[in-house]
């Protein structure tokens, strides 16, 4: 499998003082690398030149598919693979992203939902937005009012959609569909929103398998965004096909 475009190698090469910034970072030991080290290493490793392993996508302990990419070292000849320049095939792709995974202890793991984050937001994590707290929300109470839409292409593009729908139809569910809802949305400071889905544990074989699927979903997902799963009887006009 080939992932660079190699007809347009010299346009996509990386910037060299960010290469040289990630190759000092790799030197810290983990027990080193406080906040500041995950903020340069951020804020650095879209943009820097780095190396296709092999194989060049390996399945990870979790279960998902990751493109192999290493950093590079001094005076050695390689093939450069740029993050932000090879994203969007990426993104059609399904695939996450592994630094240095053939070392004992890789670098750093970004899911596919953080490379969605990258291209919508152009980092790799939120910190702060509308969706609500997973912790404070997993269900929709009786007598709550939420107004009900569908997430815009800003918050849920039609690659991501097609990755979770086409999941979706393989693990059985076979007319999956999504809405948006917001919460408390007449108060500016509370209001919050989150996605919802039309799946329940009801309709697997088992609480695992239901537990697997939305472990998938949020492995698609960025990371600050809440979802769950709803009876698709339990809100009217609310659903629409993924």
């Amino acid at each position: 499998m080939s992932i660079s475009n190699n007809n347009q190698q010299e346009s996509l090469l990386g910037d060299l003082e960010k290469t040289i910034t990630i190759n000092q970072l790799m030197r810290t030991p983990f027990s080193a690398r406080d906040a500041q080290w995950r903020d340069q290493f951020l804020n650095h490793i879209d943009g820097a030149n780095l190396e296709l392993g092999e194989p060049e996508v390996a399945i990870n302990k979790d279960g998902f598919p990751y493109i192999q990419l290493q950093t590079v070292t001094t005076g050695k000849s390689f093939q450069a693979f740029v993050i932000k320049n090879q994203l969007d095939i990426i993104l059609e792709q399904g695939f996450g992203i592994a630094i240095n995974a053939h070392l004992e202890r890789p670098d750093w793991i970004f899911s596919y939902g953080d490379l969605v984050n990258l291209k919508l937001n152009g980092s790799f994590y939120t910190d702060n937005s509308v969706f609500s707290n997973p912790k404070d929300y997993m269900g929709i109470d009786k007598d709550e009012e939420i107004l009900v839409g569908q997430p815009s292409e800003e918050i849920f593009p039609n690659f991501l959609r097609r990755q979770i729908r086409e999941f979706l139809h393989y693990s059985g569910v076979k007319n999956p569909k999504i809405m948006l809802i917001a919460r408390n949305y007449t108060d500016e400071e509370r209001t919050s929103q989150d996605l919802v889905f039309n799946i329940m544990p009801v309709q697997f074989p088992s609480e695992k398998d239901f537990t697997t699927i939305m472990n998938t979903i949020r492995w698609f997902l960025p990371k600050h965004y809440s979802f769950f799963g709803v009876d698709e009887l339990a809100i009217e006009n609310g659903f629409q096909p993924l």
